[in-house]
């Protein structure tokens, strides 16, 4: 029987006989988008899936991780759980001018709060290894590699190693939090630390600029404690909006947050009072904790990738086509671990397509445009496609950017000074609207269907004729009606 392949972004038929494989597909990690591959895969007709992942612990290693990856036990899910918990700090403030009598000090428990988010993340690991079971996935618990091109090995717990074959391979093995090489960088803690203290740190000082600074930052402000931002450039948040950039910054330093602009870390030194962190301006500060947020690197150094031959990029990223498929035709990979967009919907929607490539009969590729994301500072940024930046580089003509500032109908009670920020960029010569930002209350809520109208190709004209419903922040976006400035075009159409 001739064996179905993607061959050059088609699928082709090779004259190989149907070759006999212990499963269809096997899958090394089960993260977000390993569990959604080989779940659809199932779905659409691989007959046996299997797949590995390191036994359960919130705090990974190269020996621990658990089923739900990165996003549920380490990640996204119990950093949100904490972002709540961050934001009564300044709802039960604002609550006082709404007639609530509260006593002057209010205590937080942390053990609380983190008791509570175990138990969620344990509860969504047992939600993902029944998920696998019901859709006839075989789990296996134990330390995935490759061994050829259609073979692995499973290192199980008691150290014994089990060998299978496979007709595909999925590689899913996320990504891992990296350290700065500094002196004294052991006395520092990365996220994966960060969500699991014990106790909760009075004083705090965070090394990074990316979202996972920004939103530890605010949520340990939002606890109380005395937080130290630290980074290289003169805005957080590289690669976001530049406007919306400084929005984030001032609301940082309206909550409380310490910002070190242009500042970098040179040296951590143990002290009776604590962490003595010292900058590359020779200022020093104490700290109860050191927060490393500098980046995050491809979980690839263990798999044997070399001796199979599966090509890596510079960052230790594996290399992929359009498909996901590497040089290696019977070995795909999806999620952080090729280093495309790193975020878990789009894990989800790449072990999607791997399904629909591989086993549904209908070669899908990714669409990486239009990706939304959030950054759950407090209060947070939400953006959908291009920043102001990026469309002056891309746009041929000219730009139209809409802007509204404005103070949330709740802080005109509470008399909190926190303007809410919402932007529109629209490519002049079509009206069609190519990126939409916001930084204020609900903003990831907000632009969760904002995304859906850009993906559509609305036109500004079309969130111009949409109704608006009152009284909401969300509205702004269908009322703003006066350019705040046209950018001319510098590209020659």
């Amino acid at each position: 029987m001739a064996r179905k392949m993607l061959n050059g972004g088609e699928l082709g038929q090779t004259n190989e006989e149907e070759a006999h494989y212990d499963f269809d597909l096997f899958v090394i990690g089960a993260g977000s988008g390993g569990v959604r591959a080989s779940r659809f895969s199932a779905q659409f007709g691989a007959k046996k899936v299997g797949i590995c992942e390191l036994p359960f612990h919130p705090i990974s290693s190269q020996d621990i991780g658990g089923v739900g990856g990165t996003c549920v036990i380490r990640g996204c899910v119990p950093k949100k759980i904490l972002v709540y918990g961050a934001t009564f700090g300044g709802e039960i403030e604002d609550a006082r001018s709404y007639g609530w009598e509260l006593n002057e000090k209010v205590d937080f428990n942390w053990k609380k709060l983190l008791h509570k988010k175990t138990e969620e993340i344990l509860r969504l690991n047992g939600i993902y290894k029944r998920l696998l079971s019901n859709a006839g996935v075989k789990l296996f618990e134990g330390e995935g590699k490759l061994v050829g091109p259609n073979e692995v090995e499973v290192r199980q717990l008691d150290g014994t190693k089990l060998s299978y074959s496979a007709k595909h391979i999925l590689i899913a093995t996320g990504s891992r939090a990296v350290r700065p090489a500094i002196p004294g960088q052991e006395l520092a803690i990365t996220s994966d630390e960060a969500l699991s203290l014990e106790e909760l740190p009075k004083r705090v000082v965070v090394l990074g600029a990316g979202y996972i600074a920004v939103e530890f930052a605010s949520i340990w402000r939002g606890m109380g404690s005395t937080v130290h931002l630290c980074f290289r450039r003169e805005l957080p948040l590289r690669g976001f909006d530049d406007e919306m950039r400084a929005v984030v910054a001032r609301n940082l330093e309206g909550r409380g947050v310490n910002l070190h602009p242009r500042t970098n870390l040179t040296e951590l030194i143990k002290t009776e009072d604590g962490i003595k962190v010292i900058t590359d301006h020779g200022e020093e500060l104490m700290a109860d904790a050191v927060l490393f947020a500098t980046g995050r690197a491809p979980n690839t150094k263990r798999l044997n990738l070399d001796a199979v031959g599966v090509e890596l990029d510079k960052a230790g990223a594996i290399k992929v086509d359009e498909y996901s498929r590497t040089n290696i035709p019977t070995i795909w990979a999806v999620g952080d671990v090729t280093n495309r967009i790193n975020l878990t919907p789009v894990a989800l929607m790449e072990g999607t397509c791997f399904a629909k490539t591989v086993f549904g009969g209908t070669p899908t590729k990714p669409d990486f445009k239009n990706v939304p994301c959030a950054v759950f500072s407090i209060p947070p940024l939400s953006v959908v496609g291009l920043s102001e930046e990026q469309a002056i580089e891309e746009v041929n003509g000219d730009i139209l950017v809409f802007t509204s500032t404005f103070n949330p109908m709740k802080n005109t009670i509470s008399g909190r000074q926190e303007k809410t920020i919402m932007k529109l960029l629209v490519e002049a010569e079509t009206d069609k609207v190519i990126g939409a930002s916001m930084c204020g209350p609900d903003a990831a809520e907000i632009m969760q269907g904002i995304a859906i109208a850009v993906k559509c190709g609305a036109t500004k004209a079309q969130f111009d004729s949409t109704v608006g419903l009152h009284p909401t922040s969300a509205e702004e976006f269908v009322t703003m009606r006066s350019v705040s400035r046209r950018i001319a075009g510098s590209k020659p159409k």
